[in-house]
């Protein structure tokens, strides 16, 4: 029977060599098969993350919106603002797709200017909105915007256009890296002036990563390590409240009242969370123990309420989206389209180093800071600057595949 069947197929392939009109309307089938316009596997990754954070939003916020007077008492004041906050983020994202990587090119150093005018707004006493101790966001009437979200964008794009355009003297310290060093130190000193030590990690993160994967001299990337590692150890050293955030992440049993509150609770939700979570709702920690529960902790809250395998669930979503931009950059490099390619590496850089440090602080590896979880924390501007990234991401990709096409970007 084996045998017949083989002899079949090859009576068949023989027929269809001999019969040329066939094998040619055949091939026209093939090449004129829909070929798929984006990368579905980025695309259901972050709509995972988006819907997933969503609902963990509802669920982390419903005690806090139901007991403050600030909220009207409404248990749902949380989740309709997100919701809003994510229809805008993903309009907003849709327009950032119709505009081609050229455009954005164009438009790189002026959003850059923009983004450092803003920050100096933000600063200007009566202007900027103070919560907690940080002036970090400015009031639009019934929403506020955080320029420091917006800056992780304008940074990645700059830091691209730069790159492209010093392509040429990337090896050399003077020419290429210190002009750049110099524009990122001004960004970070705007930004302690908040003051927002977890934004300024982050976008010096990603201009210096682009740099890097530009191209910069490595000599020179382990001195600007080593710098700034020296650097971040004195600017904690020299703060108190950033000091005692290491102490409290050092030993968080040791004041569990004080410095190591909100960690000490973190670590609670995650150990009562076990394999499989204690069930969606039904969170002890998020009534009114563990502060921030809805933003800079949702992941506590996802441990205990889903447990590891949500957690799992989570970090393999991220790590998806990651691995799909730093692709997709290195597809669009391979086509010579070197902006586009270090626009996509920066912002897989992004959010795999903010996702990174936000679940390092959650479960306790990584002292406390203001970050929250991209595509998924409560934040109006984070939501839509994470929406915005993606557009641009996506049209990369779409440019990407009209050029292995054949056609024009």
């Amino acid at each position: 029977m084996k045998f017949a069947n083989a002899l079949s197929g090859f009576l068949h392939r023989a027929e269809r060599k001999h019969d040329p009109a066939r094998a040619a309307a055949e091939r026209l089938a093939r090449q004129s098969a829909p070929a798929r316009e984006l990368d579905l596997i980025l695309i259901w990754s972050a709509v995972g993350l988006l819907l997933l954070g969503l609902v963990m939003v509802y669920s982390a916020s419903i005690a806090i919106a139901e007991g403050s007077r600030f909220t009207g008492y409404q248990s749902h004041y949380f989740l309709m603002r997100h919701a809003i906050f994510l229809a805008v983020g993903i309009g907003l994202g849709l327009v950032s797709f119709q505009f081609p990587m050229a455009r954005w090119q164009q438009l790189a150093p002026v959003l850059f200017v923009a983004g450092v005018v803003l920050l100096v707004v933000v600063l200007i006493p009566g202007v900027g909105r103070e919560v907690n101790g940080a002036q970090r966001w400015l009031s639009l009437g019934p929403v506020n915007l955080q320029p420091s979200e917006l800056m992780k964008i304008f940074a990645a794009l700059y830091a691209a256009d730069y790159t492209v355009r010093k392509l040429d003297v990337m090896g050399s310290f003077m020419k290429g890296f210190l002009p750049m060093m110099s524009v990122i130190l001004l960004v970070g000193f705007l930004l302690l002036r908040e003051p927002d030590f977890g934004a300024f990690v982050v976008i010096t993160t990603i201009a210096f990563g682009v740099l890097f994967l530009g191209g910069v001299n490595v000599r020179v990337f382990i001195l600007l390590a080593v710098a700034a590692l020296i650097g971040f150890v004195v600017l904690i050293w020299t703060s108190p409240y950033r000091r005692d955030r290491i102490f409290g992440f050092m030993d968080p049993w040791q004041d569990a009242f004080g410095k190591g509150y909100q960690l000490s609770h973190s670590l609670i939700a995650f150990g009562r969370g076990e394999w499989f979570g204690v069930g969606l709702g039904g969170s002890v920690e998020k009534l009114f123990y563990l502060p921030e529960a809805h933003t800079d902790f949702l992941l506590a809250v996802i441990a205990e309420e889903l447990g590891f395998v949500g957690v799992a669930v989570v970090v393999a979503l991220f790590a998806l989206v990651v691995q799909r931009a730093f692709l997709i950059g290195r597809e669009a490099i391979k086509l010579e389209r070197y902006f586009s390619g270090l626009v996509a590496q920066g912002i897989g850089l992004w959010i795999g180093v903010q996702s990174f440090i936000n679940m390092g602080v959650n479960m306790g590896l990584l002292p406390t800071k203001g970050l929250t979880l991209p595509l998924m924390s409560f934040g109006g501007s984070g939501i839509v600057a994470n929406c915005v990234a993606l557009g641009i991401l996506l049209r990369v990709d779409w440019e990407n595949r009209q050029l292995k096409r054949g056609g024009r970007a």
